[in-house]
Order: C-alpha cells, then sequence, then structure tokens
C-alpha cells in the first residue's frame, strides 16, 4: 500500500519497473476493495452504507484480504534491505519514521475531531487509524529490522547470494506452517476483529502471521535475489494456482455452500490452507507475471507509480466524495460500484500527484 513507504524502485534501476507497476494495480485494488464496501456484504465498517447489497461482491472481498496486504508487505520487505544498505539503519529509521510515522499522526490528529463531533462514537479514544494501520505495521517491522542491522552490525553492502530459488515443496511446507499458525491465532482473534494497543495502534491478529511472514520473505527475497531469478515457469504455475483457488471460492460462496454443507469445524480447516496457498500462488505468481511482461513505463505509469504512497493515503476521502454522489442515484448495488471504481482510481491518482510534491509524498 504502501505503499511505498519506500523510495520508488524507479529511481534506483529499470530493473524494478515490475514492482513499482505491480503496487499500483495493487493500489487500483485497494481502492476498489474500500468502494465496495459500500455496496457488498463486507465484514469491515464504514462510513457510507447502502441498503442493498451486491452478493459477487462477498468473495471478491475475501479473495482481496487473502494476499493483496501481504504482497505489499512482501514488496516493501524487498525494498527495506534495498534502502538500509544504501543509507545504512541510522538513516533509515529517520526517514522512515518521518516518511510513514508523520502522516500517521497527522490522521490521528484529525480522527480525534471527527471521531466526536461527526462519527459520534461518543470518545476520542483509541483513534480508529483506518486504512493507516498498514503504515503502522510497516513501521514497526521496518524498525525491527533496521535495529537488528545496528545490533548485529551485519553490512552486506549491498551483496546477493546467489541462494536456489524456493522449490514447490518448500512452498507447500511453508503454506501449510502459515495456515496451522493463522488457524490457532484465529482462536482467540477471528477475522476482521481489531485490537487497539496503546489506544491507537490498530492491529487485526488474524492475519499478522501471514503478513509479517510476507514481510520477511520481502527480506530473504532481496538477499537471496529470489525476485529477479525464480523461474519464470514455476511463477506461472503459482500463479495458475492462485488463479484456481480464486475461482473455486467464487463458486462456493455464491452457489456452493449449500451443496457442500461444509460445518463450522471443516471450514475452519479448509479456509487457512486455501487462503495460504491462494496467498503463495498470487505472491510469487504476480511478482513473476510483472517481472516477465510489464518490466517497462511510460509517462502515465511513472507519474502512477510516483504518485502511490499519496494516493493510498488520501484515496478514501474520493471514494467517500463519489459515494456520497451515488446515494442520489437508484441502481443496482453492483452498478454503483463499478461506477464508483471507475471514477475513483483516475481522480484519486490526479489529486495524489497534485499533493504529493507540496506535502513530500
Amino acid at each position: 500500500m504502501t505503499t511505498t513507504d519506500i523510495p520508488s524502485a524507479t529511481k534506483i534501476t529499470s530493473h524494478f519497473y515490475f514492482l513499482d507497476n505491480l503496487r499500483v494495480v495493487l493500489i487500483m485494488l485497494v481502492i476498489a476493495h474500500h468502494v465496495g464496501q459500500a455496496y457488498g456484504p463486507t465484514g469491515g465498517w464504514w462510513p457510507i452504507q447502502e441498503t442493498e447489497r451486491s452478493a459477487v461482491l462477498g468473495p471478491f472481498f475475501t479473495v482481496n484480504r487473502s494476499f493483496f496486504m501481504s504482497l505489499f508487505f512482501m514488496i516493501s520487505g524487498y525494498f527495506t534491505v534495498m534502502s538500509v544498505d544504501k543509507k545504512g539503519p541510522r538513516a533509515f529509521l529517520k526517514e522512515r519514521f518521518l516518511r510513514l510515522g508523520l502522516p500517521v499522526l497527522s490522521f490521528g490528529l484529525i480522527m480525534i475531531p471527527l471521531q466526536l463531533f461527526v462519527f459520534e462514537t461518543g470518545s476520542a479514544w483509541p483513534v480508529d487509524m483506518a486504512h493507516l494501520w498498514f503504515l503502522e505495521h510497516l513501521l514497526i517491522f521496518s524498525a525491527v529490522y533496521a535495529l537488528w542491522r545496528m545490533i548485529s552490525k551485519k553490512s552486506n553492502n549491498g551483496k546477493k547470494s546467489q541462494a536456489n530459488t524456493p522449490g514447490y515443496l518448500r512452498i507447500v511446507i511453508f503454506a501449510l506452517v502459515l495456515a496451522v499458525v493463522s488457524a490457532a491465532v484465529r482462536i482467540w482473534f477471528p477475522i476482521d476483529r481489531w485490537v487497539y494497543l496503546l489506544g491507537f495502534l490498530k492491529v487485526a491478529f488474524a492475519d499478522v502471521p501471514r503478513d509479517l511472514s510476507f514481510f520477511v520473505i520481502g527480506l530473504v527475497a532481496y538477499r537471496r535475489n529470489w525476485t529477479l531469478h525464480f523461474p519464470q515457469k514455476d511463477g506461472m504455475v503459482w500463479f495458475g494456482v492462485g488463479i484456481t483457488l480464486a475461482i473455486l471460492w467464487y463458486v462456493y460462496a455464491l452457489a456452493g455452500r449449500d451443496i457442500l454443507n461444509l460445518s463450522d469445524i471443516q471450514l475452519g480447516i479448509i479456509y487457512p490452507i486455501w487462503e495460504s496457498l491462494l496467498c503463495c500462488g498470487m505472491c510469487i505468481g504476480l511478482t513473476v507475471l510483472f517481472r516477465e511482461y510489464f518490466n517497462r513505463q511510460g509517462n502515465l505509469w511513472k507519474v502512477m507509480a510516483k504518485s502511490q504512497y499519496a494516493a493510498y493515503i488520501f484515496h478514501p476521502m474520493v471514494v467517500l466524495l463519489f459515494q456520497a454522489i451515488m446515494l442520489n442515484f437508484s441502481l443496482p448495488p453492483f452498478i454503483k460500484f463499478l461506477l464508483v471504481t471507475l471514477a475513483s482510481i483516475p481522480v484519486t491518482f490526479l489529486v495524489s500527484n497534485w499533493v504529493r510534491r507540496p506535502l513530500g509524498l
């Protein structure tokens, strides 16, 4: 989501155009996800809620949440190592606190009066950091890595090893272990249960094992050069796995629940495995897909890549504006979803490109 708390890859080398392009597409998916919260059966809260809902957006939410934030964390972990190698851990920490911490602090100060006088929560505490939970988590993950580099005094001088990329068995084992850990955590913290640590740190513990794991994978992927050398054929196989599992969930959610009639226990076992394998498939597959076919940028994509961090921060305001306008129209919820998404994406990037320079984003 950065997402892109890290310097744009396009400033480093053309080899990383594909990661910038991938993050732009993920930002578009984030925007669509938040648009859908007004029109679909979402488990999260959103300021604008339409009475009529589109059932097809249910699996859309489920598939999205199963991989897209973890992919952001993986890419961010990749660039974290690059940035620490280049700047050193102390300078990196200072830059992270300014680039990630200041937007979080500013947003929190804005939310306090909004919670009191607009959203009528009755209290300014805890402060709901909304979508900026990602920046909070990323700041913590990045700071821990930088502190570890400082304490261990490790310096690789930007060198990468040529370790073998993980094969199918290692990835499947990782996915199964992640599924077990996630299922265990969700006994106490179900999906969509948010906890506010210290009154402002917004955490959904159900997703922490997956997001943290993929941030660490990003760290390792950079050092071992996996991202540039993962075999194209294997990457496309994993992409196929991710797409197939996504389609299967759509079929199950929209037409197969009554046919299969899975119990809560059965679904509790199957779902974490499905989620972990889908996440691995999409994260690996999309990275390889963009590396092989979308490793170039025209002027439009360069501007969008530079604006993606600001787009992540400011997109809810644009989305809410268009959702408010659509309250005046009597249309099916899915049509509203499509119209608001198609309007919100270009306007968000347009506004973000306009504000990012004055705000230092």
